[in-house]
């Protein structure tokens, strides 16, 4: 490991060991807050997960009340039904803070959903037609809330690999790098502590001789 190149006094190891302090210090917090990062990234993976796979099953089902619609109805009949929305959502979009990552949180208004009504008179549309979107209405609210957490996990995952490089490159790089600096100042310092004294020695021993 190579040292910082600085030169090798009393003054630049005292900073030196002030810097690897900072830098232990700030080591140990971010491997903490990588941790927990990990710990809400699994919860949130596993909650993703299990509303994925709901989500999954009704929407199955719905593509397949469209898929038997679309067979047993004309073709212009199915877009003229489904021309104009039934209702409209209301969503709000805030954001907020796990371990400073700034995430999105979505909250559907279910009073501006109402009633499922649709947007067709049902003289010349099938059954299917009318399941597949009382599916999608109903599923709609769980939809943005898996969006909201999908979106949460990417975050995380991003912070998570920011947070893991700091640290190993404190860990590895940073750390041992101050460790090996003290090391080099100190063995400067002890050498020549030791050159002095031994031109100390030397001046008292001719001085010696002279008083003889």
């Amino acid at each position: 490991m190579a040292v910082l190149h600085i030169n090798p006094t009393r003054m630049e190891l005292t900073q030196i060991k002030r810097r690897l302090i900072t830098a232990k210090r700030g080591h140990k917090l971010l491997k903490d807050k990588r941790d927990e990062l990990v710990r809400q990234f699994m919860l949130l993976v596993r909650e993703n997960l299990d509303l994925r796979k709901q989500m999954e099953g009704e929407l199955g089902f719905a593509l397949k009340d469209f898929a038997l619609a679309r067979a047993v109805m004309e073709p212009g009949a199915l877009r003229q039904a489904l021309l104009y929305p039934a209702r409209q959502a209301s969503i709000k979009v805030g954001r907020r803070n796990i371990l400073s990552v700034r995430v999105p949180e979505f909250k559907v208004d279910e009073g501006s959903l109402g009633e499922t009504v649709l947007p067709y008179g049902m003289a010349e549309t099938s059954a299917q037609l009318d399941n597949a979107i009382a599916t999608m209405a109903r599923a709609l609210p769980r939809l943005i809330a898996l969006a909201e957490k999908e979106k949460t996990v990417s975050l995380l995952a991003d912070e998570i690999q920011k947070t893991r490089r700091r640290v190993n490159a404190l860990e590895y790089v940073m750390i041992p790098q101050f460790e090996e600096t003290i090391r080099y100042i100190t063995m400067k310092l002890e050498e020549n502590e030791r050159g002095a004294l031994t031109r100390l020695m030397k001046v008292k021993d001719m001085l010696a001789e002279r008083a003889t």
